[in-house]
């Protein structure tokens, strides 16, 4: 269900309690903006979905909101009910996948991470091995471990795991 705060801090002193999969924010509020709000929750939980939305628009805002906030959309107000039900509807399944994501991949070490990270991305083991000033060999150990930790069957999986 969903709950309504008056109080960014409010929110922040709780979430830990009570995280969600979506937040809808102003990006103009009291003592905090929408943009410190969204690095403090996102410091928090990285798989959350956030949704700005203001009565003052503009162009570099809604970039800013994407770009560097990780916002998953900049709503404009009077809000539109449809487009704010679609956007957190949009955050939920987002926030899900990426929970998903994070609890196949949290047993990953550093290491793992990183191979795992430059995998995905379509770099080949010799590729990574260069990039990581590492032999192919370690690389193709650090592979045959992120795909036994993550239960993925190839680089295909790990790909889909990955998005």
């Amino acid at each position: 269900g969903a709950r309504a705060f008056d109080d960014p801090e409010m929110l922040l002193s709780t979430y830990a309690e009570a995280p969600a999969h979506c937040i809808v924010t102003d990006i103009m509020m009291g003592d905090i903006d929408g943009f410190s709000f969204a690095d403090r929750i996102r410091a928090m939980d990285p798989a959350i979905a956030i949704v700005f939305m203001t009565a003052w628009p503009t162009t570099a805002n809604a970039v800013d909101s994407v770009r560097r906030y990780g916002g998953l959309d900049y709503l404009e107000k009077p809000l539109d009910e449809a487009r704010l039900l679609a956007a957190v509807a949009e955050g939920v399944t987002w926030s899900r996948q990426q929970r998903g994501i994070r609890a196949r991949t949290e047993g990953l070490s550093r290491r793992e991470r990183q191979v795992f990270d430059l995998l995905v991305q379509g770099h080949s083991n010799k590729a990574v091995a260069a990039i990581l000033a590492l032999s192919p060999k370690t690389v193709e150990d650090h592979r045959a471990a992120i795909v036994a930790k993550t239960g993925a069957n190839g680089l295909a999986q790990l790909i889909a795991l990955a998005q």
